[in-house]
């Protein structure tokens, strides 16, 4: 679908085709030790259930070598041994119900401290990261990564403790009872290293290409779900199918190829271990009946303990290999999950900035200034990135209060200059100044705080309309939402809804229409008391009576207030105090509505055209 091949082509997420990055782990592990008695409890919980496991063998051979061998004489030894193997099987028993519980506990707290830091840096991206971010990928990370990677450290990385204390533990036991065998069944461990590095480096590669393929397909979804009624209209239901079935189709591939690597690499590492076992009953079992040049004879005890460490070996590092190839594969997941958490504003308070009158999240009011409204812009020039310049050389001077319209043809730059109002985006040279000052002196919350933004097509958030009007200051009341509502005339249609100002309006305001989600969101701004105000396009997709109910709005709501307004239909801005005829990023045309029509420029053959069909319309109707 289209959408879907905007998402995948125009909005592409960053390459990652690095190995694995140990400080990256090391970032993702001080999340764990923000819990840090959780986190090492579960590591002393896991050593100490690693020396129980190391210390079995030895109650089988004491029990061989003390208790079978010996006859009635042993006997005697049993029940004092089977207190210890209890002992032991009750110790472990409750470490392992410690771990789970700790585990579990971190894995939760991880995801929690994660999405909260990711979300509060969604929060703080600038508005440039979301034009050229897809939805999906933002939440295929949120969604799928996030959770994935706290249930690798918290269960995986933690294990790597018990496998590597039972590794060692078993070695030095080894070497303990006959050391030059014990470097025989150790020969194996170079080729299982090799092995085990080439069989990660291609499960990383394919994993890296199966969370890629997640996050496009979520995309896929997200622009499948939202463009359903263009899908229908423009019959494409097959050829989108088409198209998810090539993106699913990459990622199944990837999928199977990373799925043979594993299940290649397990039997691999049971067919050395098999081998070092088998070396170790044929060359031990010969030490038992006389002694070789593996040294003095062993007992039966001593070799059986010896062969179930040399089994036991390969289990903790059949595991290790395991936890390695997971890390491979959730390294891909690692990458994006930091990348979001590290990638930078495009627009940034500077550190006095900061410091003076603080952030969105710890604002210092006490030290902002008032804003008045006034509005300049001196020699601006802006570009998007890896874009030609879509202002050049711009000025602008707005006195308070005063209203302004922008006129012009699409990709003019009208969009843009009150983005940059805004401080969406920063002039690439040039300055904005508010009231006199570099707008990048203050915070932007100083300034964003300040402004109401209707846009062409308004967002709603899924609760209630008396919610969605509340939205822009949580501690209005009840009466002042509904003399916002009243102020825009939204009242009147609110009231006539069976539950009024507590009716649900549904994902994205679903349940209403375009003009009422409008009118909401015009009450939202002005509940806000906003003194630099921006209507861009807001009535070009609305019906003639809310377009009428909102100019009648605009005289009011708009008096003493800056205010900047894109207009398609030249209807709504006829009693601006200044139009601006805006083509090639430039005020080609300037003057009031009459002042325009008199210079028989752009902006007449403009108007007169709408005028005339909109005559024609009527007429018709």
């Amino acid at each position: 679908m289209e959408e879907i091949e905007l998402t995948t082509s125009a909005l592409q997420e960053e390459e990652f085709n690095k190995k694995i990055d140990w400080k990256l782990w090391k970032r993702l592990l001080s999340y764990a030790m923000r819990h840090k008695v959780m986190f090492i409890g579960i590591i002393l919980l896991m050593l100490l259930v690693s020396f129980g496991d190391i210390f079995y063998p030895q109650l089988t051979r004491y029990a061989i070598d003390n208790i079978i061998t010996r006859g009635e004489e042993g006997y005697r030894l049993i029940l004092p041994f089977a207190l210890v193997y209890l002992a032991v099987i009750a110790i472990q028993g409750a470490g392992v119900v410690l771990f789970i519980l700790f585990c579990g506990r971190l894995e939760m707290a991880m995801a929690y401290d994660i999405r909260q830091d990711a979300f509060k840096k969604l929060q703080q991206l600038s508005f440039s990261y979301y034009d050229r971010t897809a939805v999906g990928y933002i939440m295929a990370r949120m969604v799928g990564d996030i959770p994935r990677l706290s249930e690798m450290i918290a269960w995986s990385l933690t294990d790597i403790f018990w496998s590597s204390g039972f590794i060692i533990g078993c070695i030095c036991f080894l070497i303990g009872m006959n050391w030059k065998l014990a470097l025989v069944v150790l020969l194996v461990l170079p080729p299982l290293a090799v092995i085990s590095v080439y069989f990660q480096r291609r499960i990383l590669k394919q994993q890296r290409i199966v969370r890629k393929q997640n996050s496009r397909i979520t995309g896929a979804f997200n622009e499948g779900i939202t463009g359903a009624v263009t899908t229908k209209t423009l019959v494409r239901e097959a050829r989108n199918f088409d198209e998810f079935k090539a993106e699913a189709g990459t990622m199944k591939k990837a999928s199977i190829k990373a799925a043979v690597f594993s299940a290649m690499f397990t039997p691999i590492v049971i067919t050395l271990g098999s081998i070092a076992t088998a070396t170790a009953l044929y060359a031990g079992g010969r030490t038992v009946i006389a002694p070789t040049v593996f040294g003095v004879g062993m007992t039966i005890g001593v070799l059986s303990s010896f062969i179930a460490y040399t089994t036991q070996l390969f289990d903790p590092m059949q595991q290790l290999a395991g936890i390695f190839a997971e890390m491979q594969s959730a390294q891909a997941s690692a990458e994006r999950v930091i990348s979001l958490l590290d990638t930078p504003e495009d627009i940034r308070d500077s550190e006095e900035v900061v410091e003076k009158y603080g952030d969105c999240f710890e604002p210092k009011k006490e030290n902002w200034e008032e804003i008045t409204g006034s509005v300049e812009f001196k020699n601006v020039s802006f570009a998007y990135k890896n874009g030609e310049k879509v202002l050049k050389d711009f000025d602008l001077k707005v006195r308070p209060g005063e209203r302004i319209a922008l006129v012009g043809e699409t990709g003019a730059g009208k969009s843009t200059i009150v983005n940059l109002v805004c401080r969406f985006y920063e002039p690439t040279e040039g300055s904005i100044l508010i009231d006199g000052t570099d707008y990048r002196e203050r915070s932007q919350l100083w300034l964003q705080s300040r402004l109401g933004y209707v846009l062409q097509s308004p967002h709603l958030f899924s609760g209630t309309i008396r919610d969605n009007i509340r939205y822009a200051r949580k501690d209005a009341s009840d009466e002042e939402v509904v003399n916002a509502a009243k102020l825009v005339h939204a009242d009147e249609f609110i009231s006539k809804l069976e539950k009024g100002y507590d009716t649900e309006v549904g994902e994205g305001g679903a349940r209403l229409s375009t003009g009422q989600k409008q009118l909401i969101s015009f009450a939202r701004v002005i509940l806000a008391d906003p003194r630099i105000f921006v209507l861009d396009e807001a009535t070009s997709s609305i019906d003639t009576e809310t377009e009428t109910l909102i100019q009648n709005a605009i005289g009011t709501v708009l008096q003493n207030r800056t205010s900047f307004i894109v207009a398609h239909r030249l209807s709504t801005i006829r009693s601006c105090d200044r139009i601006l005829v805006i083509r090639g990023g430039r005020i080609t045309e300037e003057g009031t509505h009459r002042e325009l029509l008199k210079l028989r420029g752009y902006y007449y053959n403009l108007y007169t055209t709408q005028f005339t069909e909109n005559t024609a319309q009527q007429v018709l109707a």
